[in-house]
């Protein structure tokens, strides 16, 4: 058995998959955000749940939030009792047993490419967009990470100088302690920043997203600042990685009317006569964590 196990700031998901990928079992527990040994022991004690459910010691790759450092140390802005911890290590010395631990959105990008909305495709870029913006990038079925694994962190390229004076936009500082990272703006509380921007108002994206639909004038021209900014945004992934597909993932992905005009918003910043390539929306979803884990772990020893 493969145990593909999922790590958020709210819960920690645990899918069992046989060798063929097809899923036995699944539950979660919420996320010990006070101490990171009981955050150790929490996932620990749901491996050996699994181990006695299917009596038997399975292989483990883990999705989190963050990056890792050349010596495996955690950088986590999510889950900050992890935040210089070796997660994949210390669980190795608690399970004795390999530990393959990756950015939840690589695992999330294996998941699509491997069977899901990528599947077929020689290069694909999968790409989330919700409370964050990441991704990441997958060629012949295996995820590219690049010498210090940061390939894929579209989301902290950096907004343009023009499409900032277009809008009269402020430079806005990011998590990540960059200023003007395009997350500020495409994530989900980017709309909600652009809405108020333009409109002097405040609102949630799904009322934001009610409005635009009633054609009203203010919201749709949060839209057309929104979409053009996300088509800048995708056309750098385009530029740099030129991928044969790409695939969206994350609550705004759920959106219909971004996705659907997507590509002629990237087209209008990419040169003339070239074009972006087929955009669909993730297959698994939110399920795509815990599957992209479990295809991490499979095959390693």
């Amino acid at each position: 058995m493969i145990y593909g196990i999922d790590i958020g700031g709210t819960k920690i998901e645990i899918t069992v998959f046989d060798e063929n990928m097809q899923q036995k079992d699944n539950w979660r527990i919420n996320t010990p955000t006070d101490c990171y040994q009981e955050f150790i022991s929490a996932i620990s004690d749901m491996i050996f749940e699994a181990d006695g459910k299917f009596k038997l010691k399975g292989k483990v790759g883990i999705g989190m939030p963050g990056l890792s450092d050349q010596n495996g140390l955690s950088l986590s802005a999510n889950i900050s009792i992890a935040n210089g911890q070796n997660v994949a290590k210390d669980l190795e010395d608690r399970i004795h047993r390999k530990v393959l631990c990756e950015n939840d959105c690589r695992c999330f990008a294996l998941s699509e490419a491997n069977g899901g909305a990528g599947y077929g495709y020689k290069s694909v870029y999968c790409a989330i967009i919700g409370t964050g913006a990441a991704g990441g990038y997958v060629v012949n079925n295996e995820i590219v990470l690049g010498r210090q694994k940061i390939a894929g962190e579209y989301g902290h390229l950096q907004l343009p100088a023009d499409l900032k004076e277009k809008y009269d936009l402020p430079l806005r500082q990011c998590g990540c302690g960059l200023p003007n990272c395009y997350e500020s703006y495409v994530s989900g509380p980017g709309i909600e920043f652009i809405y108020s921007h333009i409109t002097g108002k405040n609102s949630k994206v799904p009322d934001i997203v009610k409005e635009w639909r009633t054609q009203s004038k203010e919201a749709l021209k949060v839209f057309d600042c929104y979409m053009d900014i996300l088509g800048s945004c995708f056309s750098n992934i385009i530029l740099n990685y030129d991928p044969h597909a790409i695939i969206l993932g994350g609550g705004i992905s759920l959106i219909d009317e971004i996705v659907e005009g997507l590509a002629v918003n990237i087209n209008s910043h990419l040169f003339k006569g070239f074009s972006a390539p087929p955009i669909y929306k993730a297959k698994f979803g939110d399920a795509s964590g815990a599957r992209g884990a479990a295809l991490l772990a499979m095959g390693k020893d």
